[in-house]
């Protein structure tokens, strides 16, 4: 490595270190689930992506196990030249069923599918308009195409919210998006259905009005929502009652469905057809690997067949979401297990976040801190995820935990909070 770049990093790394916003790893010793073990010590893990539980189901690694002795371990090869099994297409059909959609196609990960869906589609003549939080695999892919780019202000349809009191910011509505986009040929809205830092839910009933009105391309990014959101865990077009009106599904394998890896686009028989012809991570990238594929089926097979896993994920988000206000934390309202306790509003949050997040640790609950770049400055948090696989007991524990922290950290008056 050169001199001058070793020492340009050795800057830079420090600086993030002093700044406390250099990420460290935090080590597992053991499967993905409820309860988890670092350091050799055993704790309630609240901060992974595994919604319904599913990572270490023994249904799930049975089907693996499965898959490994009659599919084998890896394709060696892309789709098109020797990497398409009987699997794949039976996975890429029990999707589109899930999703409601007409075809699908594999990628190894959403951030691929995402980064492979534009560029082949949407040229200089077209538009593409995206929510500001969107996530950042959707951000990569759009700038890989060379279409016309607008950003609306988060969650705003029609520049009601566009002056924000609390940052003094200011920025386009959806619609007034598309009004100056009307001469492009295609105009396509980008926007995640649910949002991975906030945890809101993307208000796809307006953006579909508005892309009917418009005549847009609706695409959405499912990734934290598909497999529980809605009454039967289609997605966020399930729950807020669009299905057959989004036009494009991007999401992943790698969080409630199974927490492997994996991701996909579901959309129209023509979309998915060019995309197959056209889409470089798909053209250039070896196949899902038939453990995956198969783990994923079984997963689509549980999910369809009952809605027990996301029913007792409801329950347990809206007793956490419940309990915690109760205790006073400053957390962001939403129906999603996503729950983020916000710090923004005490002095040095930053540090205040990480020394919390690293206390919680100490008791035996597992959560980390998000600050800057991850988030925007100011807007630090403590990001809780709930699951399907916590107990009540297992949640309690937490707010307990929370509560004595906060306590600990005087950040706000026992007296006050014992009156709430």
């Amino acid at each position: 490595m050169q001199k001058k770049i070793k020492i340009f990093l050795e800057e830079e790394l420090e600086s993030l270190r002093d700044q406390k916003l250099f990420k460290t790893e935090r080590v597992i010793e053991s499967p993905q689930g409820a309860e988890i073990i670092v350091k050799e010590q055993k704790c309630i893990n609240f901060c992974a992506n595994n919604y319904l539980g599913l990572s270490s189901h023994p249904d799930l690694i049975a089907a693996a196990h499965e898959g490994l002795d009659s599919r084998g371990f890896g394709m060696s090869s892309v789709r098109f030249i020797c990497g398409t099994q009987d699997i794949h297409k039976e996975l890429e059909k029990k999707v589109s069923e899930f999703l409601g959609m007409e075809d699908t196609i594999l990628f190894s990960s959403c951030f691929d599918a995402n980064g492979a869906l534009f560029e082949p589609l949407f040229g200089e003549e077209d538009a593409i308009i995206t929510d500001s939080l969107n996530h950042a695999s959707i951000i990569d892919g759009i700038r890989l195409s060379k279409a016309q780019r607008w950003i609306y202000m988060h969650g705003d349809m029609r520049d009601m919210e566009s002056i924000r009191s609390s940052s003094l910011e200011t920025g386009k509505g959806l619609e007034r998006c598309l009004k100056e986009a009307q001469n492009c040929r295609f105009r396509v809205i980008a926007t995640d259905g649910s949002f991975s830092m906030d945890g809101d839910i993307a208000k796809l009933n307006e953006i579909c009005d508005l892309a009917e009105k418009y005549d847009a391309i609706v695409m959405v990014d499912d990734s934290h929502s598909s497999g529980f959101l809605g009454k039967r865990g289609r997605g966020t077009h399930e729950y807020r009652n669009v299905m057959g009106r989004v036009d494009i599904i991007t999401t992943t394998f790698g969080k409630a469905l199974g927490g492997a890896s994996g991701g996909c686009i579901s959309s129209s028989k023509e979309i998915i057809s060019w995309l197959r012809n056209k889409a470089r991570p798909y053209l250039f990238s070896n196949s899902v690997a038939p453990v995956v594929v198969s783990s994923t089926i079984k997963v689509l097979d549980i999910l369809m067949s009952s809605t027990d896993l996301r029913d007792k994920l409801e329950r347990n988000t809206k007793y956490f979401r419940a309990k915690m206000t109760e205790a006073g934390f400053d957390i962001i309202p939403s129906d999603h297990p996503i729950v983020a306790i916000l710090f923004g509003k005490y002095h040095n949050c930053t540090k205040l976040a990480v020394s919390f997040a690293n206390k919680m640790l100490d008791e035996g609950i597992y959560v980390i801190a998000f600050s800057f770049p991850v988030v925007p400055r100011g807007k630090d948090r403590i990001r809780v995820q709930i699951s399907a696989a916590h107990s009540i007991e297992q949640i309690d524990k937490a707010i307990a935990a929370f509560t004595k922290v906060a306590d600990e950290l005087g950040m706000f008056n026992p007296q006050s909070l014992a009156q709430k």
